[in-house]
């Protein structure tokens, strides 16, 4: 009898470190659920989040198969006993949901539940979510829940923690919102300055040449060859921009094929040489995704803008369960010591903190006139 309290515990804990490992919203309802349908036995679970109407704006669901969920329809606005947990917020312990007088039914393609437990999920005095499970298994009591008072309890303590989890979410996600939002301001500040400064060169040199037309041909000719060439260059700037500026694929395409493609682009944009290698990389966890592909546009950025080179390789290995980023090139390169002056310079400081800020590291090796190379490196997850 001693191992029940013993194993409980286990479950409880490898539940919360679940839900502790994810920093996506989406990942955490996930977890939350799946932990909540395998720590209480139960058939079912679902964890919904409210939107400001009373009803949900999100509403995620474990032991429905997809194809099911996909034949039940859209998910629920305001569903009787569903919605008692957003408004009551109070715990629900019912024997068999369907004689509540606060069920409403539900769709052809929705399966049978009898036993139900609710439980609001709580941050402070606000109900941010609410947590279901139904169809206790194993043989209960006849007549009554199968889901007992320990199991509300069990909820309970997994409800506290699903709050700070599911919390610590949303900060992570505004925080990369508001970081995304200040790398588009510099991003809008560097090509306002850039695009600024070719086209001011453009008008006077096309005036100089205009000026020249009749009096000296030849030396227009020249002036505007010139003209050209700050178009074209313009024109790279403003290609770069946009490529940077597009929010990347890596939902849908990962890391590897959002480099390539990036690469490509700017191969095509820049005189430079620029060239991609990835090589036996797994998925790694999205932070990790992000981290390495933001330190990639920044050496590719400082490669092609600053150091005036004519090839830039990038390569992307699986190193263990986690991956190596190395962007090299034959530019001008700087003194390492000088890291005051180059860090702020070259975005150093910024990559070595999107490396640190997701367990990984970041090394320069760089020497006058010997050219760069910035490698990071992730653990995995």
């Amino acid at each position: 009898m001693s191992s029940g309290p013993t194993s409980g515990l286990a479950a409880v804990s490898s539940a919360l470190l679940a839900m502790s490992r994810h920093l996506e919203v989406r990942d955490v309802l996930k977890t939350i659920v799946a932990s909540a349908r395998e720590l209480l036995d139960a058939e079912y679970a679902a964890l919904g989040v409210p939107d400001d109407h009373g009803g949900f704006a999100q509403f995620v669901v474990d032991g429905v198969s997809d194809a099911q969920w996909r034949a039940i329809g859209p998910l629920p606005r305001r569903h009787g006993i569903l919605a008692a947990m957003l408004d009551e917020a109070s715990p629900q312990r019912l024997a068999d949901v369907r004689t509540d007088p606060r069920f409403e039914g539900w769709p052809a393609a929705h399966p049978e539940m009898s036993d139900f437990l609710g439980l609001p999920v709580r941050a402070d005095d606000e109900v941010i979510g609410a947590l279901f499970l139904a169809n206790k298994r194993g043989p209960g009591p006849t007549g009554r829940c199968g889901f007992t008072e320990e199991d509300e309890q069990l909820l309970g303590i997994l409800a506290q923690h699903a709050a700070i989890a599911l919390t610590n979410a949303r900060l992570y996600e505004r925080s990369r919102e508001l970081t995304i939002a200040e790398e588009r301001s510099r991003l809008a500040h560097e090509l306002h300055d850039a695009v600024s400064q070719k086209l001011f060169s453009l008008r006077l040199t096309a005036q100089a040449a205009a000026a020249l037309v009749d009096r000296d041909p030849a030396r227009a000719r020249g002036e505007m060859q010139q003209v050209a060439a700050l178009a074209a260059e313009a024109a790279d700037e403003l290609r770069t921009a946009v490529v940077e500026l597009r929010p990347a694929a890596l939902d849908e395409d990962g890391l590897v094929a959002t480099l390539r493609t990036q690469i490509q682009v700017l191969d095509r944009a820049h005189t430079a040489r620029v060239t991609f290698t990835g090589r036996g990389v797994r998925a790694l966890p999205a932070a990790q995704e992000e981290a390495l592909l933001r330190v990639a546009q920044e050496a590719l950025h400082n490669a092609l803008r600053h150091s005036g080179a004519t090839r830039v390789d990038v390569t992307l290995e699986r190193s263990g369960p986690g991956a190596v980023l190395r962007v090299t090139d034959d530019g001008s390169g700087f003194d390492p010591r000088t890291v005051r002056r180059a860090g702020r310079h070259l975005g150093l400081v910024s990559m070595r903190d999107r490396a640190g800020g997701v367990g990984g590291t970041l090394t320069v090796e760089s020497a006058p006139g010997k050219g760069t190379t910035i490698e990071m490196e992730v653990p995995g997850g």
